[in-house]
């Protein structure tokens, strides 16, 4: 399954893919990759302030939700054993560089990887307990 398929099918991404479909982006995710997606669950995304969530999914916040999703998603797949014991700083889709520490455990910008390396055919899911927020 690619990576849209592999988050429905996880069931605790519901919001992820909500917000995917109405940035326009499953198309983006489910072709041919490789791509790195860290992955906020629905937990992740209920700790955000009320009406975050809802706001980012209204039509006129499009390019707001973009520039979000996209700072989840870097070309190429890096398994943890990849950043295992270093600190890299990779580029999201959105252009932003990524902070990644492997030193203990695997965050990503400060979110803690919570369930790493689910495979899909077009790359690998990393599920964060924290949303990314663009800078400024």
């Amino acid at each position: 399954m690619n990576i849209v398929e592999t988050a429905v099918a996880a069931g605790s991404f519901t919001t992820l893919v909500a917000a995917v479909v109405a940035a326009g982006l499953a198309d983006t995710l489910s072709g041919a990759g490789p791509f790195t997606v860290f992955a906020p669950t629905d937990a992740a995304f209920a700790n955000l302030p009320e009406g975050t969530v809802a706001s980012l999914l209204l039509p006129e916040n499009k390019d707001k939700l973009v520039a979000v999703l996209t700072l989840h998603v870097m070309a190429g797949a890096v398994h943890a054993a990849d950043v295992a014991g270093k600190t890299v700083s990779p580029a999201s889709l959105n252009g932003e560089v990524l902070h990644v520490d492997g030193t203990d455990g695997v965050t990503i910008n400060g979110a803690t990887v919570v369930q790493a390396d689910v495979v899909c055919s077009n790359g690998v899911i990393h599920a964060i307990d924290t949303v990314l927020l663009p800078a400024g």
